[in-house]
């Protein structure tokens, strides 16, 4: 993912301490050469921008006097919110949606809430799609992350627990992974973690032990790592196929359990964003050409919007890196309400 800011923040002696620069990595490694950061609490983020110039200020992690957080995803509701915070004598630093959240969450800190309060009630102020991670002044023991809409994941290690957005962020720290579900939100502390739902109640989530490895993430012998996606393209391809494939029989062998008519389908609508719209382009040909299924091919972000028939015999197939991408998974469910298939192909 691209990135044109970077930071960290800790707790050094219990106290918040802050590095952000502008531009690539390394401008930020530069500064924590010149000036180090310690402590045995932080969180990290590499910004896109969304609201606000790509700079030093507007770089995550945004803080208050009580707290640091970093932020994916949108607030879609901020103006609204940042001008209550504003009428409320709350100064602004930033031009970004996330300092809203920072200074909602330390209002309810001044007014007496706990951490925990303080964000599962600033969180049902929010609208938007969002990954939250936040660390708190004074409290080297803990950590409340949140997700609705962007993915968020726990990571279990020994005497330490990290949050990261996919499991290939968590790879060089652990192998056993939970994923947080859409509106749950976590406190973790060095012994475990304790998730709750939108409404509140602890619940379980499974931990499952990861393929993703700290391989995943370095680039090899390739300059960049697009150049090393493109070269690993027909290995992964294959692989894939060989899955499904049975050769001895000569057949497609799907997982049991996908209540898919595929010989009475009459069409295909293939919905994706980014480089997964990009193989769907790829992929019409193919059906096309093999399947004989005229296909249709939208964004996510218009698919939607357009109102094309969807009929019984069709087939939706929705493509996305994550399984969590917001106008993929919006599609998804306006093809449902529909009444057409839906078919999933996620990369996790």
């Amino acid at each position: 993912r691209g990135y044109d800011s970077a930071g960290v923040a800790t707790l050094e002696d219990g106290h918040l301490m802050r590095r952000r620069a502008a531009g690539k990595l390394r401008n930020l490694e530069e500064r924590l050469e010149r000036s180090p950061l310690h402590g045995h609490s932080g969180i990290g983020h590499t910004r896109w921008a969304t609201h606000g110039a790509p700079t030093e200020t507007n770089a995550h992690p945004h803080a208050t006097q009580r707290l640091a957080l970093v932020h994916n995803g949108i607030i879609e509701n901020y103006r609204e919110l940042k001008g209550e915070l504003e009428a409320a004598g709350f100064v602004f630093d930033t031009q970004t949606d996330t300092e809203v959240v920072a200074h909602l969450i330390t209002r309810n800190l001044d007014m007496g809430m706990g951490p925990e309060e303080a964000v599962q009630t600033a969180l049902a102020r929010l609208e938007g799609a969002f990954a939250l991670a936040i660390i708190f002044d004074g409290e080297d023991d803990l950590m409340i992350g949140a997700r609705r809409g962007s993915p968020l994941a726990i990571g279990y290690g020994d005497g330490e627990m990290f949050f990261g957005s996919d499991a290939i962020a968590l790879a060089p720290f652990t192998d056993r992974v939970a994923y947080l579900e859409d509106g749950d939100w976590a406190v973790l502390r060095r012994a475990g973690a304790v998730i709750h739902d939108e409404a509140g109640n602890v619940v379980e989530r499974p931990i499952t032990r990861t393929l993703a490895t700290s391989l995943l993430v370095d680039k090899g012998n390739h300059r960049h790592f697009m150049a090393k996606e493109i070269h690993e393209q027909p290995e992964v391809v294959g692989h894939t196929l060989a899955h499904y494939l049975d050769f001895a029989a000569g057949r497609c062998a799907l997982p049991d359990g996908i209540d898919i008519d595929f010989a009475g389908l009459d069409r295909l609508s293939i919905t994706a964003c980014g480089t997964a719209y990009y193989a769907g382009l790829v992929s019409k040909y193919w059906f096309e050409r093999f399947a004989r299924l005229p296909v249709d091919i939208d964004i996510a972000s218009e698919f939607r919007y357009r109102e094309q028939p969807l009929t019984p015999k069709g087939l939706s197939i929705v493509v996305s890196q994550s399984g969590e991408t917001a106008d993929t998974l919006a599609s998804l469910r306006y093809a449902r309400g529909e009444g057409q298939k839906v078919a999933a192909i996620v990369n996790v």
